[in-house]
C-alpha cells in the first residue's frame, strides 16, 4: 500500500514538475515571440549608404506575398528555419532601386537553394533587365549555378563562378511514384472516378508506370517550357539555342573552365576577388569592401506608393491549395468574402487576381468562380498568373476579363476526378477484421474504407464528377468566349504551358504581376492610384497566437527533416477521400 501511495505521489511529482518546464518553456517562447513581435514594428531601419549595392540572395523560398508574422525573427532560438520571401517585395525593390541615387548595381549571389518556380524567375529576371536599362550593373557570382539559378543569372552584365565551381544544365524532366504495387500487397484498392484522360493525378494508385496520355503531356510542357529557357538564356548569352541545346545534350559542361570557355560565364573568382571588383563599379576603392544592403532589408526602407491617393488598384493574392474550409492556404468562403468586399468597395477602381494554385476543392472553387463573376461584371478584373494556376486555379481564373502569364506558366488542367479507398482486403485477408453494418438505408455506408463500391454508387459518384466537369467547361467556354466542343478539346485534364496556353486562347498576354496591374490600370482610365494589397495582414496579436503554433509544427519538421515530403502527395489524396477535386495531377517542381 505504501509502495502504491509512494507511487501515485512520484507520478503526480513528474507530472507537476514537466508541467513547470513546459509552462516555462512556453512563457519564454512566448515573450520571444512579443519581444520579435514589437522589434518588427519597432526597430529602427539601418539608412542606405551612398554607393550601396543591392544584394538579391535567393537561398530561400520564394512566395507572392510572405505573411507578415515575427516567426522570422526568432529563427536563431529554434535553429536556421525556412528563410521566405516575398516576389512582391523583391519585384517593389527592384523598381525602387532604379531612381535610388544610393544603389549604383544590384548583386546576385548565394541562390543555390532558391525554392521558385520559373514563372517567379522569369519575373524577378524582367524586373532585372528593365533595371539594367537605367545604365546600373548586374552582377552574378555563385560557387556553382544549378538550372534555376543560372536562369536567373544570366541576366546579368556579368556573371561569375568560384574557380572549383560548376554550371549544371541537364534539361527538364519529371519523375512520379506509383503506390499501386505498395498499394496491392497491403489490399488497398483505389477506386477512381475521373473525367479527363489526361487527369492523372490518380495513375500512381492504378497503375505502375506512366499511362501514354500522361507522358505526351508532360513532354509537351516540359519541351516547351524548357524552350522558353534556352531562349531566355541564349538572348542574354549571345548563342544559339541549339548550341546551347548541343552543349546540354553531350554534356560538355564537365567543369567551370567549360564553361567559361563556352562563353555560359564570363569569368572565373574567388568570393574576394569579385568583391574587389564590386567595390569598383559602386565606385569605391577596390581596396574597400563594397556596401551591400540585403533586399529584405531594402524592401522595409521602401513606403507604400502613392498611398495617399483615394483611387485604388486592388492585388488579391490566391496561392496555395483550395480548401472547403480552414486557415490557411485558399478557403473558398474566405477569398469568396474578400472578392464580394473588393466589389463593394467604391475606393477600389481596379482588381488583379494572383493566383498561384494548383486547385483543390470543386465545390470551393466554384464558390470563388461565382463572386469573380460579378466581380467581373463590376470592376475591371485581371488574373496574374503564378508558377502555377492549373484546374481549380483555372476555374477560378477563366472569368476575368484578361488574363496575364508567363511562359513558363503552367495552366489548364480542365478536368475532375474523385477518389475513394477500398480497404476491405486488408482488413479481411491481412488482419482478420471484419466490419458488419446495421444501416436504414442500403446505401448508407457508401465510401466507406470497409468495402467496394457497388455499380449504383459508382454510377452515382460518376454522375456527380460529370457533372462538375460539364460546369467547369460551360464556365471556360463563357469567360474565354469559346465554344464548349473548343474547351472540350483543350480540357480532358490537360496540363499546358504558358506558350502553349496563349496559343490556345486560354490565356490572353505573357507577363508578370507589374503587367497585370499595369493592364488593370489602362482598363479603368486610371492617371494617379494607389496599391492596396488583400487579404490585409492580420494584428501583431493574432500573430503572436499563431506563431506559437508555427514552432511546433516548424519544430517537428525540422526532428523529421524532409522526409515526409515524398508521401504528401499520397496524404493530401487520402484527405480528400471521396471529394470532388479539381485539382493538378501532380506536384511540380523543376530542378
Amino acid at each position: 500500500m505504501k509502495n502504491s501511495i509512494k507511487t501515485i505521489f512520484a507520478t503526480m511529482l513528474g507530472t507537476f514538475l514537466a508541467g513547470l518546464v513546459i509552462l516555462a518553456i512556453s512563457v519564454a517562447v512566448l515573450s520571444a515571440i512579443i519581444s520579435a513581435s514589437l522589434s518588427f514594428s519597432a526597430a529602427p531601419l539601418k539608412a542606405v549608404k551612398s554607393n550601396s549595392v543591392l544584394a538579391i540572395s535567393l537561398n530561400c523560398s520564394i512566395v507572392d506575398r510572405v505573411e507578415n508574422t515575427p516567426m522570422s525573427l526568432l529563427q536563431g532560438i529554434f535553429g536556421e528555419g525556412e528563410s521566405v520571401l516575398g516576389l512582391n517585395d523583391i519585384l517593389r525593390s527592384i523598381e525602387h532601386a532604379k531612381t535610388d541615387d544610393k544603389i549604383e548595381g544590384i548583386l546576385l549571389t548565394d541562390m543555390g537553394g532558391v525554392g521558385a518556380g520559373l514563372a517567379t524567375l522569369t519575373e524577378i529576371r524582367n524586373a532585372l533587365l528593365d533595371f539594367r536599362l537605367t545604365g546600373k550593373f548586374v552582377v552574378s557570382y555563385g560557387d556553382s549555378y544549378g538550372q534555376k539559378p543560372y536562369y536567373l543569372a544570366s541576366v546579368a552584365d556579368k556573371v561569375y563562378m568560384n574557380p572549383e565551381g560548376m554550371l549544371d544544365l541537364h534539361g527538364l524532366g519529371a519523375s512520379i511514384m506509383f503506390y499501386k504495387g505498395a498499394l496491392d500487397k497491403l489490399g488497398i484498392e483505389a477506386q477512381v472516378i475521373r473525367h479527363g484522360k489526361f487527369k492523372s493525378a490518380v495513375e500512381p494508385y492504378v497503375y505502375d508506370k506512366m499511362s501514354a496520355e500522361n507522358r505526351e503531356q508532360i513532354l509537351a510542357y516540359a519541351g516547351s517550357i524548357w524552350q522558353s529557357m534556352l531562349g531566355d538564356i541564349a538572348a542574354q548569352r549571345q548563342v544559339e539555342s541549339e548550341k546551347l541545346n548541343e552543349v546540354v545534350n553531350k554534356l560538355l559542361l564537365s567543369d567551370a573552365q567549360a564553361a567559361l570557355s563556352l562563353k555560359l560565364i564570363d569569368g572565373l573568382r574567388q568570393r574576394g576577388e569579385m568583391l574587389s571588383e564590386l567595390a569598383v563599379l559602386s565606385r569605391r576603392h577596390e581596396n574597400d569592401m563594397p556596401s551591400l544592403v540585403g533586399i529584405d532589408s531594402y524592401s522595409r526602407t521602401i513606403a507604400p506608393k502613392n498611398a495617399a491617393e483615394k483611387q485604388k488598384v486592388a492585388i488579391v493574392y490566391a496561392q496555395g491549395t483550395i480548401l472547403d474550409d480552414g486557415r490557411e492556404e485558399i478557403v473558398g468562403k474566405a477569398l469568396a468574402a474578400e472578392l464580394r468586399a473588393v466589389r463593394r468597395d467604391s475606393a477600389i477602381k481596379a482588381v488583379v487576381l494572383r493566383v498561384n494554385s494548383p486547385g483543390g476543392s470543386a465545390l470551393a472553387s466554384e464558390v470563388i468562380w461565382h463572386e469573380m463573376q460579378l466581380l467581373n461584371e463590376a470592376k475591371p478584373l485581371v488574373v496574374s498568373m503564378g508558377d502555377v494556376a492549373a484546374s481549380g486555379g483555372y476555374y477560378i481564373a477563366c472569368p476575368a476579363a484578361c488574363i496575364v502569364a508567363s511562359p513558363t506558366t503552367v495552366t489548364g488542367s480542365i478536368g475532375v476526378f474523385g477518389v475513394l479507398f477500398n480497404a476491405q482486403k486488408l482488413f479481411n485477408s491481412k488482419l482478420g477484421l471484419t466490419v458488419d453494418v446495421a444501416a436504414t438505408n442500403d446505401h448508407a455506408d457508401m465510401g466507406s474504407v470497409y468495402r467496394p463500391l457497388s455499380k449504383p454508387e459508382y454510377s452515382f459518384i460518376l454522375h456527380q464528377v460529370e457533372k462538375v466537369y460539364d460546369t467547369f467547361v460551360g464556365h471556360v467556354a463563357d469567360g474565354r468566349k469559346m465554344s464548349v466542343k473548343e474547351v472540350n478539346s483543350i480540357g480532358e485534364g490537360r496540363v499546358w504551358s504558358g506558350v502553349d496556353a496563349k496559343r490556345l486562347n486560354l490565356i490572353d498576354e505573357f507577363g508578370g504581376l507589374n503587367v497585370a496591374v499595369e493592364k488593370a490600370v489602362l482598363m479603368a482610365n486610371l492617371d494617379r492610384y494607389g496599391i492596396v494589397e488583400l487579404p490585409r495582414q492580420k494584428d501583431k496579436f493574432a500573430f503572436v497566437l499563431e506563431s506559437l503554433g508555427q514552432t511546433a509544427a516548424k519544430l517537428t519538421k525540422k526532428s523529421t527533416g524532409n522526409i515526409l515530403e515524398d508521401y504528401e502527395p499520397l496524404a493530401k489524396l487520402l484527405r480528400m477521400n471521396g471529394k470532388v477535386q479539381a485539382r493538378l495531377p501532380y506536384e511540380l517542381s523543376v530542378e
